[in-house]
């Protein structure tokens, strides 16, 4: 077990204090490129898979005893790791059940992660003006479940490093790359270039996504082919695809309904098209 240092901060009014809960605002994390990581699951996760970007750990007593393997995993990245009162990480972040990481911000421009995959065919995940924290966290966790290489928040989407995104991705976030800030006709231009289809993910939709499935892998001719590399673009938890936005797309796509429901939420119907395009491209994926 590794040795947990003592408590070396204990007043939640400290200046260090401040500035960390500060983060938890989006000016405070655009003036100083970092961002909070709250949680046991979210922090082991900066540790594992992004240790370089972890600038401070602040863990109570009670959490560094019942996740030593966090403490163990910081000690051998080299990571700061702060011992703080129950009250010092109440006052630092009310999510963090003693667990907290602040983590610098590193922006991806969009073509750097589109020419650093390797993986073919690709499966890129784009959330067109995403304006809720949960939906747009859950969408990024569900991509990396689905085995996506890529996920977008294009337009005018939440900031990816609001807290409850973070959260909402439950380590996700640290799993695959994730570009901001794009507008989504850019987006849809670099992802053709990368050979990728475009599906836009609406109820109106021609196609249905069981019928894509049925035929994946030898689609006829003008039909798109989930087996092949494929960009989701999935709209606003309100109003979903403006026309202007599904006019980009290649082809609409319609999440069957059997029951009564009205409707799909956004998160939802982003994990069913994503997890057909995952079992579409297996086949490809594992030669």
């Amino acid at each position: 077990m590794p040795r947990i240092p003592d408590v070396t901060l204990a007043n939640p009014r400290a200046d260090r204090v401040k500035q960390v809960r500060a983060l938890s605002g989006r000016p405070a994390r655009s003036r100083h490129g970092q961002f909070l990581v709250e949680g046991p699951q979210g922090v082991r996760e900066a540790v594992r898979h992004a240790p370089a970007d972890v600038r401070d750990l602040y863990l109570t007593p009670a959490a560094a005893e019942r996740y030593d393997e966090i403490v163990a995993a910081a000690d051998d990245a080299g990571l700061r790791l702060h011992v703080g009162t129950p009250e010092v990480l109440e006052a630092m972040s009310p999510d963090a059940q003693g667990v907290l990481a602040v983590v610098r911000a590193r922006p991806l421009a969009l073509d750097d992660a589109l020419r650093g995959l390797d993986a073919r065919p690709l499966l890129v995940s784009v959330l067109a003006n995403v304006r809720d924290p949960g939906n747009a966290g859950t969408v990024i966790r569900a991509s990396d479940a689905a085995g996506a290489d890529l996920v977008v928040l294009a337009g005018e989407s939440v900031d990816v490093h609001n807290p409850k995104v973070v959260r909402s991705t439950a380590g996700s976030l640290f799993h695959l790359p994730v570009v901001t800030g794009v507008p989504l006709a850019d987006v849809v231009g670099a992802v053709h270039d990368a050979g990728c289809v475009v599906l836009a993910a609406d109820g109106t939709g021609v196609h249905d996504l069981d019928d894509l499935l049925d035929v994946a892998g030898s689609a006829p001719a003008g039909q798109p082919d989930l087996a092949g590399s494929t960009a989701w673009v999935f709209g606003n938890e309100a109003w979903g695809l403006p026309e202007a936005d599904r006019a980009l797309a290649d082809a609409v796509v319609r999440v069957p309904i059997r029951g009564r429901a009205e409707s799909l939420n956004l998160a939802t119907a982003a994990t069913v098209c994503l997890y057909a395009s995952g079992r579409a491209q297996r086949a490809v994926r594992s030669d």
